[in-house]
């Protein structure tokens, strides 16, 4: 970016809270696999590290309705995968909410 005196103003990079390397550590500590990006224990954990980051950020900045709202479909998505397991296969609930903490 050019100023009106042309000196170069060096553009700061914003890093991601969750970047490529993140996701594979979730996906690989919860998932199957570092790939495995579709069983419900690894969107749960992923819906879990997220909204803990949206938590964070509200506390900051309680106006931001748009992220307010967003978190709270977050939390949705994150029930119903937990009670999809819950009713399918009970074991895999039990050891998802052990392992991420959850007060189920």
């Amino acid at each position: 970016m050019l100023m009106s005196n042309n000196n170069l103003i060096k553009k700061t990079k914003r890093t991601m809270y969750l970047d490529q390397a993140k996701k594979k550590e979730i996906f690989g500590q919860y998932g199957k696999s570092a790939t495995d990006t579709g069983s419900a224990e690894a969107q749960i954990a992923l819906f879990t590290y997220r909204i803990k980051h949206l938590t964070e950020h509200l506390k900051a900045n309680h106006k931001d309705h748009v992220t307010a709202r967003s978190l709270t479909m977050m939390v949705g998505r994150r029930r119903k995968l937990l009670k999809h397991l819950y009713v399918n296969d009970i074991n895999r609930y039990r050891a998802i909410v052990k392992a991420l903490g959850l007060h189920k």
